[in-house]
């Protein structure tokens, strides 16, 4: 577990005249958002007040002052801006679960046992996270592509679908299942 800032959040574009904002949230209760110690980018506390679905009031503290967003010119100015919170204000995860954030620096390994990279990033764009070791490489995040997760001892198994690595290097990479009429004598 790190101590770096976990994206919980970004601030969409104003809604109406008098400041408020849409809000994107990245976990299961957009709402709980509200209740965090979110910060900006440059480590600012922001504060969440909810008006409706989506739609929340933005007060920014400087200095440990307050300053509510109150027109559409300042609502316009945070479009984009990243809520993080502090890795440790968390809350701890259930058994058998973990944050996506924890993934980065574990080291992954093919089937085989030969190591194939350190995760560098975890991305999602909507349609599923994947993950991105140092050499490039992007792995879908779904339980064929990466069956096992074991953060005690900070490596996860990897197997690359066909689409990554091609048909002769996925008989290489997985010599458990077959790809080939050739493989399946060589097993």
């Amino acid at each position: 577990m790190s101590d770096s800032l976990i994206l919980m959040g970004v601030i969409g574009k104003p809604h109406g005249v008098r400041g408020a904002v849409h809000v994107h949230g990245y976990g299961e209760d957009l709402h709980a958002l509200a209740s965090l110690k979110l910060r900006d980018e440059h480590g600012q506390p922001v504060t969440l007040t909810w008006i409706s679905e989506g739609i929340a009031r933005i007060t920014l503290h400087k200095n440990g002052v307050p300053h509510a967003v109150t027109d559409r010119d300042g609502a316009a100015r945070l479009t984009n801006t990243k809520l993080l919170l502090p890795r440790p204000d968390l809350p701890p995860p259930a058994e058998d679960e973990f944050y996506l954030a924890d993934l980065i620096g574990i080291t992954a390994y093919l089937t085989d046992g030969r190591k194939a990279g350190l995760v560098a990033a975890v991305h999602d764009y909507g349609a599923g996270a994947s993950l991105e070791l140092d050499n490039g490489t992007l792995i879908p995040f779904t339980r064929d592509a990466v069956p096992e997760i074991d953060l005690a001892t900070s490596r996860i198994t990897i197997v690359p679908p066909t689409e990554i690595i091609g048909e002769a290097q996925k008989a290489d990479a997985n010599p458990t299942k077959t790809g080939s009429a050739e493989t399946e004598l060589r097993a």
